[in-house]
């Protein structure tokens, strides 16, 4: 038999096929105040400026998150009309102004903030100062540490601005040349996270339908004399998971200075994710200080499978070959552009599994 290659991403194409009563895509998140809103379905109004096209030259109000062409500003390109000789694509940029809160019981706090989705370039400025570097590229989220900048106890002033048509060719050749609409603006959530000093920056968790849930997380600050507490209950029922040796949680300490700290545990008695019975739980990380109190919680829903690719035979999951059916999804919307929300995600995800499909290739 040829050698077998298990996967440990916690994202793959099966993952796209959720029971359709849990589907809750942009959902509120515990450590989340969003300045935006998240979805089509759900929007703020912040002060707008666009250089060229419809409604230009002028402040006006619009919705995030949402391309601007779908809000009445700037020109619509198809991006065919990069290879038509003498034709460019339309270049307009956007100004992007909101005003919001930053109490003084922040203070002593690290103040982040994430943009989901920019199209294209991103020069963000917090009260007239710069966040940092311009991001580029239009279908990844992106942070930015804005502690310092921010005045406690007073209004503060975000600034984003958007360059539709990106500086930089590689990224242009990869995400706007080719058959679909070229589109500016932000289109996908904006918010604040306010965390410890030292707290939990990203994991990443793999469990088996086996019950083994192994956790790579990476930590920001010096974690050492800290504990990552690991708990996992029923999403149906809300009830906690056992572990093997019959305690409720797994707990890590941190022995060391290091960035990346390693988890594994194994519960007992779990239902395994497979497509047609989306079996799925919470998985809740708590870190604890030195003084023993839990100053940071992270939560994320999982499913128990294993995914196994064996060449020239086939896809395995549970140990079961998967035949792999499928089409493609495009995340737009006639109302939004590329920005959707968790309704037509669910109505999506209903029409495909009434097709006996079970597996997605999602674009973008």
């Amino acid at each position: 038999m040829n050698k077998k290659f298990r996967c440990l991403l916690v994202s793959l194409i099966f993952t796209a096929m959720w029971n359709g009563a849990t589907i809750q895509a942009q959902a509120p998140h515990p450590e989340r105040i969003y300045l935006s809103g998240t979805g089509i379905d759900n929007t703020k109004t912040w002060d707008f400026f666009c250089s060229a096209g419809q409604n230009s030259g002028k402040w006006k109000k619009i919705e995030v998150p949402c391309n601007w062409e779908l809000q009445g500003f700037g020109e619509y390109t198809y991006g065919r009309w990069y290879t038509i000789k003498g034709q460019r694509p339309s270049d307009e940029t956007g100004t992007y102004r909101y005003k919001f809160d930053v109490p003084k019981s922040w203070a002593g706090q690290r103040v982040k903030i994430f943009f989901d989705g920019v199209m294209t370039d991103a020069e963000i400025m917090i009260n007239g100062k710069p966040a940092g570097e311009m991001h580029q590229g239009g279908f990844y989220r992106f942070n930015y540490d804005i502690t310092e900048l921010l005045n406690l106890g007073k209004k503060n002033q975000l600034e984003v601005k958007v360059a539709k048509e990106s500086a930089n060719r590689s990224i242009n050749a990869a995400e706007r040349k080719a058959d679909w609409w070229l589109f500016g603006g932000i289109y996908r959530p904006v918010w604040l996270e306010v965390l410890p000093q030292v707290h939990m920056e990203h994991f990443v968790l793999n469990a088996d339908h086996q019950g083994k849930l192994q956790a790579a997380v990476d930590m920001a600050g010096d974690a050492k004399g800290h504990e990552i507490i690991v708990s996992v209950r029923s999403l149906k029922d809300g009830k906690n998971v056992y572990t093997s040796n019959g305690q409720t949680t797994i707990t890590h300490p941190i022995n060391n200075s290091n960035k990346e700290q390693m988890i594994s545990g194994e519960w007992a008695s779990i239902i395994p994710w497979s497509t047609e019975n989306p079996n799925l739980y919470v998985a809740k990380l708590e870190l604890k200080n030195p003084e023993g109190k839990i100053v940071q919680t992270r939560e994320t829903r999982i499913g128990f499978r294993t995914v196994e690719f064996f060449p020239q035979d086939g896809v395995y999951l549970n140990g079961t070959k998967l035949v792999v059916k499928g089409i493609n999804r495009h995340s737009f919307s006639v109302d939004g552009g590329r920005t959707t929300s968790a309704a037509l995600s669910r109505m999506d995800a209903l029409l495909i599994k009434e097709m006996n499909m079970n597996a997605i290739r999602s674009h973008y």
